[in-house]
C-alpha cells in the first residue's frame, strides 16, 4: 500500500527522517487559524487509495489535537485508505486512575477520543503505571517502542567507561536494561535513614566507579528535579559530571537550565518531543515499526 506522511507544525525534521527511511512521499497540507480562532484544514497532496501517516508528537496537546483530528478525517472524506498516528510523545498517561473525587480517568477519555479518528497509533515508551498496556485505554492497533535500545547503542558510541546509575531502586529495572545492552555496570543509590528527618545517600562500590563517567536514564524529564539531587548525590560522592539522558525531552518552565547549573557533563535526549538536547535519533525504527503496522492492517 501507498504511504505519505504528513507533518503537523514542529514535526517536520522527524517526518523527512523518517519518509526518507520509508521512500515515501511527504505530503502538504494547511493548517491555520481564522481570525475567530478556529481552525482549517486543507490537504493539498493526493491522498485516494493511499495510507496516511500523521506525525505530531503531542507534547502540549491541547492546541494540536483538533488540527490533528480534522487533518485525519479530511484525509479519510478524501479517499485515504486509512490514517496511521506517529505520537512519538504521548500526552495525558498520568491521570490514570481517580485520584481525588470529582476526576475524571484523562488516560481513558484521551484514548477513546484519539481512537476514534485514528486506525492505528505507534508510539515511544508511554508513561505506563496503573495502566499496564495501551489496549487498555486505546481501542485502535498499537504498537509501543521502547527506546532504550538506541540509548544503549548511543552511550557504547560516545562514552568511554560508562556506569549507570539509578536514583532508587524503582529505577533498577530500566536501567539495568540499558546497561547490559550497552555491556556497562550499573548500580543504585542506597538511601539509609539516619532519623526521622536525615536520611544519607551513597553509591555502593564508590572506588569502583570513581573513575567512571556516570549515566543517568529517566524516561520522562519534567521537572528534572530527581536528576538534579541525583546529581548533587554524585558531587557529594566525588564522581566526575554525570551525562544525563532522557527519553522524552519535556522540560517543564525552567527544568532545562536548572539541570544545566547543575553541574553536568552533558544532557541527551530523543527526538521524541523537539529540542536543542536531542541526539540519539529513532527515526529509523519509527519507520520500521509504521511500516510493520501498514503491512498488518
Amino acid at each position: 500500500m501507498e504511504t505519505i506522511l504528513f507533518s503537523l507544525p514542529g514535526n517536520e525534521e522527524l517526518t523527512a527522517l523518517m519518509a526518507k527511511q520509508m521512500n515515501a512521499e511527504v505530503g502538504r497540507a494547511i493548517l491555520r487559524k481564522f481570525p475567530d480562532g478556529e481552525s482549517y484544514t486543507r490537504i493539498l497532496s493526493k491522498v485516494e487509495g493511499k495510507c496516511v501517516v500523521l506525525v505530531c508528537t503531542l507534547h502540549e496537546p491541547d492546541e494540536k489535537l483538533l488540527p490533528l483530528y480534522f487533518l485525519s478525517h479530511t484525509a479519510k472524506a478524501l479517499g485515504a485508505k486509512c490514517t496511521c498516528l506517529v505520537a512519538p510523545y504521548l500526552a495525558y498517561m498520568r491521570q490514570d486512575t481517580i485520584f481525588q473525587e470529582g476526576e475524571g480517568v484523562s488516560a481513558a477519555f484521551f484514548g477513546k477520543l484519539v481512537s476514534g479518528f485514528a486506525d492505528s497509533m505507534v508510539t515511544v515508551d508511554p508513561h505506563l503505571h496503573r495502566i499496564t498496556s495501551l489496549g487498555k485505554v486505546y481501542t485502535i492497533p498499537n504498537k509501543v517502542i521502547p527506546a532504550a535500545d538506541n540509548i544503549s547503542k548511543w552511550i557504547t558510541e560516545h562514552i568511554k567507561d560508562p556506569v549507570l546509575i539509578g536514583p532508587d531502586s524503582e529505577s533498577e529495572q530500566w536501567v539495568s536494561e540499558v546497561a547490559k545492552n550497552a555491556g556497562a555496570p550499573f548500580t543504585v543509590l542506597q538511601k539509609i535513614r539516619h532519623g526521622d528527618r536525615e536520611v544519607e545517600v551513597s553509591v555502593p562500590e564508590i572506588d569502583t566507579y570513581r573513575d567512571a563517567t556516570p549515566i543517568l536514564v529517566d524516561d520522562i524529564i519534567s521537572t528534572a528535579r530527581t536528576m538534579i539531587e541525583t546529581v548533587g548525590h554524585l558531587k557529594n560522592a566525588g564522581m566526575k559530571p554525570p551525562v544525563c539522558i532522557g527519553v522524552h525531552a519535556v522540560f517543564s518552565g525552567n527544568a532545562y537550565r536548572d539541570l544545566l547549573a547543575a553541574g553536568v557533563g552533558n544532557v541527551v535526549t530523543c527526538n521524541t518531543i523537539p529540542h536543542p538536547s536531542n541526539a540519539i535519533d529513532l527515526s529509523g525504527i519509527l519507520a520500521s515499526e509504521v511500516q510493520k503496522m501498514m503491512h498488518h492492517l
